[in-house]
């Protein structure tokens, strides 16, 4: 039984040391831009409406993620579930540069109607490594 503890134990620390050293990393790069980094920011851009110009539709972050980031979410427009955005809930957010830049890339085109900003996609970054 203590086996199994301290095997869970190190799971969830190894598994937040991944998400702070890949998180840690790319907003360090960031700041070697010049970019600095702003949680608020990152949390009012994730609340944030945005009208899509060609089909009217209104859209955030929340549509999809909605507004407690340790629950699932759900697109709005496929109806695909989403696991939870939060590291602490979900060990595999925030993990993985490559899936973080194609999400990024994604949603934002999705959601804003374009690319983020490289200082759009640092706030966001930290405020989604708070959580």
């Amino acid at each position: 039984m203590k086996r199994i503890i301290l095997i869970s134990a190190a799971m969830i620390f190894t598994s937040n040391l991944v998400h702070a050293d890949v998180a840690d990393e790319m907003l360090a790069k960031f700041q070697q831009q010049g970019i600095q980094a702003n949680a608020q920011a990152g949390e009012s851009l994730w609340n944030k409406t945005f009208t899509d110009h060609k089909t009217a539709q209104q859209r955030s972050c929340t549509s999809c993620h909605g507004n407690n980031l340790n629950h699932p979410g759900e697109h709005a427009k496929t109806g695909k579930a989403i696991k939870p955005m939060a590291p602490s809930v979900n060990s595999q957010r925030l993990t993985e540069r490559k899936k973080i830049n194609k999400w990024f890339k994604r949603n934002c085109k999705w959601t804003i109607g374009r690319e983020c900003t490289d200082q759009e996609k640092a706030d966001l970054l930290s405020f989604l490594s708070t959580l």
